[in-house]
């Protein structure tokens, strides 16, 4: 019995670590209604400044506490920076701007922070006067422990305070509910919503200082938590500080005794459970209809076809390319390759995100699913080559029918958090299942047939493949279906009023987007000769964002743009020191500054030319 109060004890401990930066998270979003994802860096920038103001002091318990609280108010100023001068400007985009700006934030903090601290983790010190274990039911527990347990109501109580006995407070709890009424009212929304975000960038700074005495200090803090505090706060409802505080405990508890009785699905045991609240409550245990909305955008822009000069520069780099392998070396046709496929990836996901406005933070799921059904046709069926690519979108679209039919039944962040909590699930079976998939080994020997090992002939398989994927694309982009689809993406309550089955639509929309995204993965599992867990991560999904979001998500040409753009840039920057702060900074100048992408800047140059010529005539 004291074992399993033991394991009680140590999953409240944790729950409590979780609850700090999940509390900010929901403030952040329930007033702002950002979707930050650079929460983890505050978490971890909290951390590291935490671990240098205590072994530069040395002062014992004051010293201690004091380099807590000292590090929470710095990442609180760091969140005010951040606020102010990069999402104060797109607090009205949709919520892909908001993610990959975030985004973008976490790649520069994270070389800062190596250039700062270096790649090494760093062991923090014990807490003084709790470095010892307490004796509960004959089991030892941390005094630490013990403490955490006590700070996490602690905090609790006092946000409670703030919000219910402070103006402060009330103007904040108003915010989430309707914050046009509250601007009408006359209240500064600038420095409401820079206050909100202090707090929760404290929070986020508190629970990583929090953290030195038990785990060490590392670069990949930030990234390894943002996922289960998007969890958390998703459970509790988005916007709730208490929904946040018991859904920490929830799945902090769930998850410390689920490694005792089922260890291997601990690692996705929290999607499960969000996977399972959305589908029984849409809003979350504490949350409330419309919460899934983020900022107020502005109206839907319709997509916007290419000019006649435009389409003639398409199909000139299309010819380009298919005659490429004639006069380029043989890396260069690899990596025309890697261009293709990750094209046919980006115009699936704008596919469903364009045309059936439907947002996936798990889009990597179905390119993933394509690339190991491939692959495992081939290695265990022996199945050729060509029956194996049949398979793989086969498999994605089966895949996206059955995550599709339950995440087409929310919208907005619900929506999104659903389909990365499919992406993750998918993607710890594949990492867990060793004898099925290989797990962290993955599967090798995925070549191409003989007749076509050499990269010249399978540059053309890919090709046809690819190019033929993107133009079917197109054509249902302009079919009935596809007008369908933007007319329920423009407002789903007339599209439903004529008559037409939204869901339905809907469906199909995001199970044709899978099996295509299906169809790149096994381009791309043939092309590398293997496959790893890593191509149903969250960073293939965040890239084919930041895709879209470089080709521009109002034309449809902007994907093409943009995976080229984005294959090219990565290419070159990884070759860089510190290449994630150039490319973060990459991803903010397009965010801030050309928020219509490579193909709205093309759209615009060519029509600029064109009338220049008209002029001159």
């Amino acid at each position: 019995m004291g074992f399993y109060v033991a394991q009680l004890l140590t999953g409240l401990a944790n729950a409590s670590s979780l609850f700090l930066i999940a509390c900010g998270l929901s403030i952040i979003f329930g007033v702002t209604r950002i979707v930050n994802f650079a929460h983890g860096s505050f978490y971890m920038v909290g951390a590291y400044l935490a671990y240098t103001i205590v072994t530069t002091l040395d002062g014992g318990i004051f010293g201690f506490w004091f380099g807590v609280v000292v590090a929470a108010v710095i990442v609180g100023l760091l969140g005010l920076l951040v606020e102010v001068t990069i999402l104060r400007r797109i607090y009205h985009a949709p919520e892909l701007f908001q993610l990959v700006a975030t985004f973008g934030v976490v790649l520069i903090i994270q070389d800062a922070a190596l250039a700062i601290w270096g790649a090494e983790d760093l062991l923090g010190p014990r807490a003084p006067g709790l470095d010892r274990a307490v004796r509960i039911m004959g089991e030892p527990i941390p005094e630490y422990d013990l403490a955490l347990i006590l700070i996490g109501p602690l905090v609790l109580a006092g946000i409670w305070l703030v919000f219910h006995r402070t103006r402060w407070g009330v103007l904040v709890r108003a915010a989430t509910q309707d914050r046009e009424m509250v601007g009408a009212l006359g209240v500064n929304q600038a420095w409401l919503f820079s206050a909100a975000f202090v707090l929760g960038a404290a929070l986020a700074g508190l629970g990583g200082a929090l953290q030195i005495p038990r785990e060490a200090v590392s670069l990949q803090m930030d990234l390894s938590v943002i996922g289960d505090a998007f969890v958390v706060v998703v459970i509790g409802g988005m916007g709730s500080v208490a929904g946040a505080f018991v859904a920490a405990v929830l799945i902090s508890v769930l998850n410390a005794f689920a490694i005792l009785i089922f260890p291997q699905i601990s690692i996705v045991l929290p999607f499960i459970v969000m996977a399972i609240v959305l589908i029984v409550r849409p809003y979350g245990l504490f949350g409330k209809e419309g919460s899934e909305h983020g900022a107020p955008s502005e109206p839907e822009q319709p997509l916007r076809l290419l000019s006649s000069r435009a389409t003639i520069v398409v199909m000139a780099l299309v010819f380009a390319l298919a005659a490429s392998p004639a006069v380029v070396s043989d890396f260069t046709t690899i990596l025309l390759v890697d261009v293709m496929v990750a094209t046919l990836f980006a115009v699936s996901l704008h596919f469903m995100m364009g045309l059936g406005g439907m947002v996936s933070f798990g889009h990597a799921a179905y390119f993933g699913v394509g690339a190991y059904a491939a692959a495992m046709a081939v290695k265990f069926a022996g199945l050729p080559m060509i029956p194996a690519m049949l398979i793989g979108p086969l498999g994605a679209a089966a895949a996206a029918l059955f995550f599709g039919w339950f995440c087409v039944r929310l919208s907005g962040v619900y929506l999104a958090m659903l389909t990365l909590a499919a992406a993750q699930i998918l993607w710890g079976v594949t990492f867990q299942w060793q004898d099925f998939t290989g797990g962290d080994d993955g599967i090798l020997g995925v070549w191409p047939a003989k007749w076509a090992s050499s990269d010249r002939v399978y540059f053309y398989i890919a090709f046809v493949l690819c190019v033929g994927g993107i133009w079917f694309l197109r054509r249902v982009a302009h079919s009935p279906f596809g007008y369908g689809l933007r007319g329920i993406r423009d407002s789903d309550v007339r599209a439903e009023a004529i008559g037409m089955d939204v869901k339905f639509h809907q469906w199909m929309g995001f199970a044709l987007a899978g099996g295509f995204a299906g169809l790149a993965g096994v381009v791309f599992a043939f092309s590398k000769g293997s496959v790893f867990p890593d191509v149903l991560g969250i960073g293939q999904s965040v890239d084919g964002l930041i895709m879209v979001l470089l080709g521009g998500i109002h034309a449809l040409a902007g994907p093409i743009f943009g995976a080229g753009v984005f294959v090219l840039i990565e290419d070159w920057v990884s070759r860089l020191d510190y290449w994630r702060f150039i490319f973060g900074a990459i991803i903010l100048v397009v965010v801030l500054l050309a928020p219509d992408g490579v193909a709205g800047g093309v759209d615009r140059l060519l029509r600029a030319v064109g009338l220049r010529r008209e002029e001159r005539a």
